[in-house]
């Protein structure tokens, strides 16, 4: 598979509009720009990060609990 961050065009596929137009030009020093970076991509990531870790905690309370129960059946 091939590496996204490189920017390199095989010379077989320059064609005369593509020679004109680096391909880097829209590339920053942070990586290349995709359409779905930015504020949004990092929204969607920080909502994840919140659920997961909400559903790790109930997960864990839930164990908890369980072996709390389990301990007062002796």
């Amino acid at each position: 598979m091939a590496d996204p961050t490189t920017t390199v065009t095989p010379v077989a596929a320059v064609t005369p509009a593509a020679a004109v137009t680096p391909a880097a030009a829209g590339d920053t020093a942070a990586g290349p720009k995709t359409m779905d970076a930015g504020k949004w991509a990092n929204k969607r990531v920080y909502l994840r990060l919140v659920i997961y870790t909400a559903g790790i905690h109930a997960f864990a309370g839930f164990i908890m609990l369980l072996f709390e129960l389990g301990s007062r059946n002796k």
